[in-house]
């Protein structure tokens, strides 16, 4: 039985071509890929790479100037965030929240539109494997070209589940019986009736957008298309810790707003969606408010 794409790159000894991830004393990192003769230069001195061909990982090896650097392979959450870029890239916070609570799973066949620089069609496709599928729709050219390279670099190959197409997701999508849909794109809502006939009944869409503004059109947007259950939208943030000895006490900075995620799940076919149990607020839609259908405020203060 062959390895699953990828797996080769992720153990054993460094080979030529492998990537490689220094940390030096600082904890300050640095990648580079191996390669048969080079040398790596820092202004700290310099060692040469066949130091590290066949060496096992976790390795350390020391420069001309006798400072030791620690030798791994780079994390996925690494490789993302120093890959080269054309559009900005979806953190691994969200990544990880998208394949939990979009309930990511192995053989999933999968459509996701705004590919960006191909950060999370890296995660996607690590998780369905290559018995799943993933349909990645990108509008520009140019950030599909970076997300292919990027993809492709980090698994060493064409990875066989993904499929890659430039153009608008509501104009190309030909897909069916798909299980999950993830949109990272400016506006999710224009997507909603297409994606809506590609999901299978119970299937999930998972929306990633910045502001409150696409937040709060894209749940009305899926409460007012009427197919999916009442949307959850929510955000995350992560601070580190400082640790020594005694001196426990939270880090100054953190990893704090990057995106808002909503996920929903997909009715069956001609059924509605229960009634809320819990009735907006009074205000909670203006006068002047007129979102999905045309709803104005006075209309749902009831």
């Amino acid at each position: 039985m062959s390895e699953p794409t990828g797996a080769a790159r992720r153990r054993g000894p460094f080979k030529v071509g492998d990537q490689v991830q220094l940390t030096d004393p600082k904890g300050r990192h640095y990648t580079f890929t191996l390669e048969a003769g080079k040398n790596f230069h820092t202004h700290k001195g310099s060692f040469q790479h066949d130091e590290l061909i066949g060496a096992p990982e976790g390795s350390v090896v020391r420069t001309t100037g006798n400072v030791a650097y620690l030798a791994l392979r780079p994390l996925l959450p690494d490789y993302v965030l120093s890959m080269p870029r054309g559009a900005a890239v979806v953190y691994p916070k969200d990544a990880g929240q998208i394949l939990a609570f979009a309930d990511i799973f192995p053989g999933a066949r999968v459509v996701e539109a705004g590919v960006g620089s191909g950060a999370l069609s890296t995660f996607l496709l690590r998780a369905i494997g290559e018995q799943g599928m993933l349909h990645s729709y990108e509008r520009r050219e140019d950030f599909a070209e970076i997300a292919q390279q990027n993809v492709e670099r980090y698994f060493g190959s064409p990875h066989p589940a993904w499929e890659l197409t430039v153009g608008d997701l509501q104009d190309n999508l030909s897909d069916t019986d798909v299980d999950r849909v993830v949109l990272d794109m400016l506006a999710p809502w224009e997507c909603l009736e297409a994606v809506s006939k590609a999901l299978v009944p119970g299937g999930i869409l998972c929306a990633y957008v910045a502001t409150t503004t696409q937040l709060s059109r894209t749940v009305e947007s899926i409460r007012e298309i009427g197919c999916f259950a009442e949307p959850q939208p929510w955000e995350s943030m992560i601070r580190n810790w400082h640790v020594e000895g005694l001196a426990v006490r939270p880090d100054h900075r953190m990893i704090g707003h990057t995106g808002f995620l909503v996920t929903a799940r997909r009715l069956a076919d001609g059924v509605e969606p229960p009634l809320r149990r819990r009735r907006p607020s009074k205000g909670a839609y203006g006068e002047d408010y007129t979102g999905p259908g045309g709803r104005s405020g006075s209309a749902n203060r009831d």
